[in-house]
């Protein structure tokens, strides 16, 4: 038994037994009313592990410069950029079967609707379920024309090629910034 171990109280006996220290005036009234005592963890505690860790740990491993500018601040209630990525990943796994299953019941009703067009005959229709990607093409589908055939903003464009022209000339000067 090691002379460390123990909180003041038994230490303070240890010593006064021994006689290596005169009785102090307050151990009386200490063992009287002893303070309280706090349970201690018997084995290693063990570390708390979260489901997004996993994900934070790749992110970092990616991004190894947000190591440094996403320090944990405890009194912060704003989630991490990293702890921010593995929730949503987890996120998108859970709902990523689900995701999944509805795209397949789309393709599946407009396979049909196909069909049905060409046993009556006629057209079929335009996807009705398109992915997201020709969805925001055929959003900026206008935008596009515009900025190759509008008269006004082939007129700016040329403005813009000609200041930037201008520019690259005055670099080209000695003595120019």
């Amino acid at each position: 038994m090691s002379f460390t171990k123990g909180d003041l109280l038994t230490r303070t006996r240890k010593l006064v037994n021994g006689l290596a220290k005169v009785k102090p005036v307050w151990l009386k009234a200490m063992e009287k009313s002893p303070p309280a005592v706090f349970p201690r963890a018997e084995k290693k505690v063990e570390r708390i592990c979260l489901p997004e860790d996993a994900y934070i740990n790749k992110f970092y491993k990616k991004h190894p410069e947000s190591l440094h500018e996403d320090p944990i601040n405890i009194r912060d209630f704003d989630p991490t950029p990293s702890r921010i990525f593995g929730c949503r990943v987890l996120e998108l796994k859970e709902h990523g079967t689900e995701y999944r299953l509805q795209k397949k019941a789309k393709k599946k009703a407009y396979k049909r609707l196909k069909e049905i067009a060409r046993i009556r005959g006629t057209k079929p229709p335009p996807n009705p379920y398109p992915s997201a990607v020709k969805q925001i093409q055929a959003e900026e589908k206008r935008y596009v024309h515009d900025r190759f055939f509008n008269p006004r903003i082939l007129e700016i464009a040329d403005k813009l090629k000609d200041q930037q022209a201008a520019e690259m000339q005055d670099r080209g000067r000695p003595g120019g910034f």
